[in-house]
């Protein structure tokens, strides 16, 4: 059975955000193909898609590498994402569906629930779905996408302390879906843009060695805390 090679490209990136496959460590086809039990042709399919996404770079001589990614270019990932999580916000207010109205309803009852508890594994899970819900709730397959990489990578640079107040985070989820719910895209895109600045700033950059750091990282705005990602 062929195996097709967008999984093994989603195998492949999860070990790289996970830290299996360290930064600026080589890539072969053949230690990969092994590794995954697939044969090379699914594998060199995946690094091109995962070159073009900035997980992996081709070096004169060695070949595939984990990238090396910059402090200005994580940075820059953070600065993204609170440019385009507010506008995926206001974008789902015009666009939602009865369906994923449901769905978000149903994810914010469930994190309030938790948060409550202080079940925090599960809340990391659950914002995640959220935020994952929320940019499909967009219309916007391109800005879907995007969002879903910008959280990939910043999983991969960033470590996320857990929110000072879970049950307040939960509280702006909620909101941010009444605002989607009632078709107010401003009102949508402002709440949503004060919470991604907050999550912002539980995000500590990782050393690469994959510990994290007390750095901050500077965007066009304000300095805030290196350390953030999914919902």
């Amino acid at each position: 059975m062929r195996i097709p090679a967008h999984s093994v490209c989603t195998a492949i990136r999860d070990d790289i955000v996970a830290g299996v496959h360290e930064r600026g460590s080589r890539l072969t086809e053949e230690v990969l193909a092994r590794r995954y039990g697939v044969s090379r042709v699914p594998v060199r399919e995946a690094l091109r898609t995962l070159e073009a996404e900035g997980f992996v770079v081709t070096r004169r001589h060695a070949g595939a590498c984990v990238a090396e990614p910059t402090e200005q270019e994580a940075a820059d990932l953070l600065e993204m994402r609170m440019l385009l999580e507010p506008l995926g916000a206001a974008r789902a207010a015009q666009r939602r569906t009865e369906a994923h109205l449901k769905v978000l309803r149903g994810l914010v009852r469930l994190g309030q629930e938790r948060a409550r508890r202080g079940s925090s594994e599960d809340l990391r899970s659950l914002g995640g779905w959220f935020h994952e819900t929320l940019a499909q709730a967009s219309g916007s397959p391109a800005l879907t996408s995007m969002l879903t990489q910008l959280r990939h990578k910043i999983s991969w640079m960033y470590t996320v302390a857990a929110p000072a107040d879970p049950v307040e985070s939960w509280v702006e989820h909620g909101a941010i879906v009444d605002a989607v719910a009632r078709g107010d895209g401003e009102r949508a895109r402002t709440v949503a843009a004060v919470h991604t600045e907050r999550a912002t700033a539980a995000h500590r950059l990782r050393a690469p060695g994959g510990a994290p750091r007390a750095d901050r990282v500077r965007t066009s705005q304000h300095p805030v805390n290196t350390s953030s990602p999914r919902h």
